[in-house]
């Protein structure tokens, strides 16, 4: 069983950042981890995805957050980040972590490659 909480979720206007995290229970170096988001109304997306055992530089991000984004990762915390800059409104939505603790195709945005998730953060950009 692998536990995931999520902070870091938060109120800003546009054009601000946020830096979330999302703490892990444990993650070897064959896990994925993911970013995916849930606005009112729509389906789950994914935003960002790392294998952790590339140390940051295996990732993929959706196209809607790609240049903005970044996820990364520490291994002595056993904890991903995803820093949000240059925040617009449609960037409003719960964000959920999600892993894989041994991954068998990674970075992936799909859903369903995923088998831990957690509760999720809060993220508000007001215009």
């Amino acid at each position: 069983q692998v536990q995931l909480v999520e902070s870091g979720g938060g109120s800003v206007q546009a054009g601000g950042s946020l830096r979330l995290s999302c703490a892990a229970s444990r993650y070897t170096t064959s896990s994925c981890m993911g970013w995916f988001r849930q606005a009112p109304g729509k389906e789950r997306e994914g935003v960002a995805s790392i294998y952790i055992a590339s140390g940051g530089g295996v990732t993929s991000y959706a196209n809607s957050v790609r240049g903005r984004f970044t996820i990364s990762q520490d291994n002595a915390k056993t904890t991903v980040y995803l820093q949000m800059n240059s925040l617009n409104p449609e960037d409003t939505a719960m964000y959920y972590c999600a892993a894989q603790l041994l991954s068998r195709r990674c970075p992936t945005l799909a859903q369903e490659n995923y088998n831990y998730w957690g509760q999720g953060t809060q993220v508000t950009v007001s215009s």
